[in-house]
């Protein structure tokens, strides 16, 4: 029974430290969403964390500034969606199954 809980504590310990690895070099991936057939582009990282964001100026009406922010969380909801996916299949996961990344 020891050596059974000493594999899984193995095996949980290589699973952590391959999610470690898929952490880091998400970090220097760049993944860009968009919304409002280009009006808001947002790129994050692997991590999700927003590095750039470009409005057209089109968008900019100072009488809709709902419609601007709608754009903007539409853009970032977008990306975030492709990171999911990015992280899942080169983790080879099935899908439906999310990591906390």
């Amino acid at each position: 029974m020891g050596s059974g809980f000493s594999k899984m504590k193995k095996q949980a310990r290589l699973f952590e430290e391959q999610i470690e690895k898929m952490k880091e070099s998400m970090q220097g991936t760049s993944i860009e969403g968009s919304s409002g057939n280009g009006l808001v582009t947002v790129t994050i990282n692997g991590e999700k964390e927003l590095k750039t964001i470009t409005i057209k100026p089109e968008c900019m009406d100072p009488n809709d500034v709902e419609g601007l922010q709608d754009l903007i969380k539409a853009a970032l909801g977008n990306a975030y969606s492709k990171a999911s996916e990015q992280s899942q299949s080169s983790m080879g996961l099935p899908g439906g199954f999310s990591l906390p990344f």
